[in-house]
């Protein structure tokens, strides 16, 4: 009986602080802005296959109707080789968000497992796994993904992979110094004391405690991520035409964009909105999962 209700009053206890967390963020309008913004696009980017046609619209090509204007028939135009901009960057925002949500989610579980056992257990294993991640870390992010890139090969599978692996060690340090400080704490203690197993103590009380750095982290990856998939997609190691992706389009556009700036410019355009909308929300999750501003 105790127990249930020791289980009912964590439950109302949690609902509380996601609704304070809530209405703290609400109150930031860039914010919530970079919200609407980004669930607008991920709306647009999952119904893609109901607004447009992706075998006329996407990739066939139509040489009768090559670098035509903006119109009411072509939103954004078309490019060199007839195909309509518009649906091609509707294409686009699939591959960019779902590959980088996908890298994210990767990085976040693999990452969350080495930082908190580093975290968790410190010593030798901590300064083993800590090394391993520091020699990743002295390697740019973007110039470890051409590495991996460019040893597997082009492709979306081997552009996750490589995505992946350069955004792990930096969860890692996050989750690690997160581990470090909440580990020492009385609930923890307590768990130990009732004879609780370390992967139970790390998966039930010390991960849920540091939800809060683990979620900004991955949406500011997020972001970085967008950018060094069109990066890779630009200089062709990352998707290749006629598959459409804002770098790629980008590259594809470059040779005409000073006569066609059209080209160029919304490919841009959709780059800036994403990796601006992320950026906003993780200064917003950022400020509203800070206990110090919660007056």
């Amino acid at each position: 009986m105790m127990e249930k209700k020791a289980a009912e009053n964590t439950g109302i206890r949690k609902r509380n602080q996601l609704k304070s967390v809530w209405f703290r963020y609400k109150r930031n309008n860039l914010a919530m802005f970079g919200l609407i913004l980004l669930v607008m696009m991920l709306l647009i980017a999952i119904f893609a296959g109901i607004i447009v046609d992706y075998d006329l619209d996407v990739v066939e090509q139509n040489m009768s109707d090559r670098l035509l204007p903006m119109s009411s028939e072509h939103f954004f135009g078309t490019d060199q080789y007839g195909r309509d901009i518009f649906a091609r960057i509707i294409y686009g925002a699939r591959i960019s968000l779902f590959v980088s949500l996908a890298t994210i989610c990767i990085s976040t579980v693999v990452g969350s497992i080495i930082g908190s056992v580093a975290g968790f257990y410190g010593g030798k294993v901590d300064n083993i796994l800590m090394r391993i991640m520091d020699i990743f870390l002295a390697i740019p992010q973007t110039l470890m993904a051409i590495s991996v890139v460019a040893a597997l090969g082009s492709g979306i599978v081997n552009l996750l992979i490589a995505m992946s692996i350069a955004t792990v060690p930096g969860f890692s340090r996050v989750v690690r110094s997160a581990i470090m400080s909440i580990k020492e704490q009385e609930f923890v203690e307590a768990a130990r004391a009732h004879g609780a197993k370390d992967w139970r103590i790390i998966l039930k009380y010390i991960i849920p405690n540091a939800i809060g750095p683990i979620i900004v982290q991955a949406t500011l990856d997020m972001s970085t991520t967008i950018l060094t998939i069109a990066a890779l997609s630009f200089i062709g190691l990352g998707i290749q035409s006629p598959t459409p992706e804002w770098g790629a389009m980008l590259s594809e556009g470059k040779e005409q964009m000073r006569y066609f700036p059209h080209l160029v410019v919304t490919p841009g355009i959709s780059i800036v909105l994403a990796v601006m909308a992320l950026n906003l929300i993780g200064d917003g999750l950022r400020d509203a999962l800070d206990p110090r501003l919660k007056n």
